[in-house]
């Protein structure tokens, strides 16, 4: 099929960056290349009709940043009418009384009537009211904006971070959003530098002007052998003119820098803004038009027409006073139908949601969660996140934080599903350091304990830290005990935490590249039996983050095994790497405790499979033995900083992790089809009975 031509017009539209680079060069060549009169003429009314353009779009745009490429536009319309005063400047001494360019002559003898005197009075007030009022205002404007915009920054980026933690917004917004404030730093920035040359530009005007003036006097007497009073007239209107000609365009871009580095975020326009907000106070309309009424009687002023714009004045607030009246009476009638609303039945569903992760926090910890009081905590919230994600493969959803007032002021809880987990009290204005060698000399300071790990602690001063940080304590702020003891208690209720949401969408994110293991674990499993297994696996810490592995082996073996725990335990066992290189220590040995064999017989002999799951029927006496020598068992190897780790045989491993959780924390059960084959077993102690 041939090609279907495009519209010229069409095509030169869609080649502006070649236009672009066109137009930057004849402004250059201008400066150098002599133009005819009629060409010259249509520049100028070029420039001004840019001018107009500029001004009016600056009122119509509705924030700043909708015109970025206004600094660049301000530098180039800069240069663009420098360059006409150049080429102007040219054709007015080379061809003095014969100068044809009709702008200039009309500027010069038709608006300032012929008079070179009143012209260049004329173009002196221009010249000052942009240089003094305009010039300076806007480049002072631009100077604040700019600076306050980028010490605002952080606090801005910091803001995001909070929605996007507390789920207010996407990911997607918060990309949004940061691109926002940096394209807006980056134009209040781009602006400042700018403004400058707005003030270079009133200048040089102002120096080509008296140039001109002195030029064409030379010229005209010396060289042209004209009398002094001819000399000052023609070039004097030319000059004029062609400075009149430079300056109104520059006062129109002028007026337009102010306007758009005030501009702040609004839903409409300058004008709409300005009809809105000016008009919303008919009362002082009416007092407006009770004064031009008053002055009419004064002797000496006019009074029909202050008489008609007090009549004019008083219809236009009495008909502004009747739609603010309408107005005020539909919000009232909405007030009522909403009133109405909330007398009707209240619909109990939104109380049944309960939040997955919670803290709360008393009053007095709130600056550690407000960016605008320097707290990061929401900040700290958002790489726990992370790092679960990184660490155990785990999505957690979004934490909710509030603020509760039934705490004491430096109290917070953690909640999981609306039930509370763990608690731990802060002292403002503390540091908490913890001893976690057992080692360190005693140092003075309010006894406590780690809320995260139980560790005897010390809340100290400020100006402690570095001499408590010599004598080998951890020293950490206060957002770091409440990040630290959130991220354990994720840890510790991740398997709560993943629900099938969130197995739902991790098969999605494994689709995206391995389709055909999610089809078939889809047709072997339901999303409820991964969902099992992987809190099975995240009950005892193992990280699920290696998806493909754990999927392949529920494809392979979920048709066969419908017991949980016994296909849990096949797919611990694909995980073999993973968990030994969890355990191993740096000489390539896993220190552990076997448990006795007598032991081992006795517990599987008690097992009893049934269809939720495996279960023990040992007596209890059994169970409370069992618990007591592991108990001290896992102390005296604690005392050598050694963690408990119990090897047994697949079949009672999660059985005996069963009995003994409640009990030891931190607590490590493996199998021997758990560990690589290449791993040496240091046996420390044995768990008998």
């Amino acid at each position: 099929m041939a090609d279907v031509k495009k519209p010229l017009t069409v095509h030169w539209m869609q080649q502006t960056d070649i236009l672009m680079a066109i137009g930057v060069v004849a402004i250059i060549l201008m400066l150098i290349i002599p133009l005819p009169s009629l060409l010259l003429d249509m520049l100028i009314a070029i420039s001004l009709m840019l001018g107009i353009v500029v001004l009016l779009t600056v009122m119509y745009i509705q924030r700043a940043t909708d015109f970025s490429v206004f600094p660049s536009l301000l530098l180039i319309t800069t240069v663009f009418r420098l360059a006409l005063n150049v080429s102007s400047t040219r054709l007015i001494l080379l061809k003095g009384p014969a100068f044809n360019v009709q702008i200039i002559k009309a500027f010069g003898n038709f608006v300032v009537g012929g008079n070179y005197v009143v012209g260049f009075i004329i173009f002196l007030i221009l010249v000052a009211v942009q240089f003094i009022v305009i010039t300076k205002g806007a480049t002072r404007i631009s100077e604040v904006a700019a600076r306050f915009t980028l010490d605002a920054l952080p606090g801005k980026q910091m803001s995001i971070d909070a929605d996007l933690n507390a789920g207010l917004i996407t990911e997607e917004e918060a990309i949004k959003r940061r691109l926002e404030i940096r394209r807006e730093s980056d134009f209040y920035g781009a602006m400042d530098g700018a403004a400058k040359f707005v003030q270079g530009d009133v200048k040089v005007g102002l120096i080509i002007t008296v140039i001109n003036i002195i030029g064409g006097l030379i010229i005209g007497t010396v060289m042209r052998g004209e009398t002094i009073s001819s000399s000052l007239k023609i070039y004097s209107l030319l000059t004029v003119g062609d400075g009149l000609v430079a300056q109104i365009p520059a006062l129109l871009i002028s007026t337009a820098t102010g306007i758009i580095v005030t501009r702040a975020v609004s839903d409409g326009s300058l004008g709409e803004d300005l009809a809105k907000q000016v008009t919303n106070q008919p009362r002082a309309i009416f007092i407006g038009s009770v004064f031009l009424f008053l002055i009419a009687f004064v002797p000496g002023f006019p009074t029909i027409p202050l008489i008609l714009l007090s009549i004019v004045t008083s219809v236009v607030g009495y008909q502004i006073y009747q739609i603010r009246r309408d107005e005020k009476k539909k919000i009232e009638g909405m007030e009522k139908e909403k009133e109405e609303e909330k007398r009707k039945p209240l619909s109990l569903k939104g109380l049944l949601q309960v939040d997955p992760l919670e803290v709360e926090i008393g009053y007095s910890l709130i600056p550690l969660v407000d960016p605008e009081q320097g707290g990061d905590l929401l900040e700290r919230i958002t790489m726990i996140r992370r790092q679960a994600a990184l660490e155990m493969g785990l999505l957690v959803p979004p934490i909710r934080i509030r603020d509760n007032m039934k705490l004491e002021p430096d109290e917070y809880n953690i909640l999981v599903k609306g039930v509370e987990v763990a608690k731990g009290k802060l002292r403002i204005g503390k540091f908490l350091a913890m001893d976690s060698t057992g080692k360190a000399e005693k140092i003075e300071g309010e006894k406590t304990q780690d809320p995260a790990f139980g560790l005897p602690a010390y809340w100290i001063d400020t100006s402690e830290k570095d001499k408590v940080e010599l004598r080998g304590y951890t020293v950490v702020d206060l957002p770091s005990v409440i990040a630290t003891h959130l991220t354990e208690m994720i840890k510790k209720y991740s398997y709560e935490i993943l629900g099938r949401k969130e197995v739902q969408e991790l098969l999605e994110n494994v689709k995206e590249v391995n389709p055909v293991l999610i089809e078939e674990v889809n047709s072997s499993a339901s999303i409820g039996i991964v969902q099992k297994v992987l809190q099975n696996l995240l009950r005892e810490r193992i990280s699920i983050r290696d998806l493909n592995t754990i999927l392949e082996s529920i494809a392979d073996y979920a048709p066969t095994i419908k017991n949980i725990d016994y296909l849990t335990e096949y797919v611990r066992s694909s995980l073999k790497r993973q968990i030994t290189r969890a355990f191993v220590s740096e000489e390539g040995k896993i220190p552990v405790v076997t448990v006795d064999p007598d032991l081992e017989n006795v517990i599987h002999e008690s097992l009893q499979e049934t269809s939720e799951g495996i279960s023990v029927g040992l007596p209890p006496d059994t169970i409370e033995k069992i618990i007591r020598k592991a108990s001290d068992i896992s102390q005296n190897i604690s005392r050598n900083g050694n963690p408990l780790i119990i090897m047994t045989n697949p079949n009672i491993r999660p059985i005996l992790f069963d009995i003994l959780e409640r009990a030891i924390h931190n607590l490590v059960v493996l199998s021997y089809n758990e560990v690589e084959p290449n791993i040496f077993i240091e046996n420390l102690s044995v768990l008998e009975i």
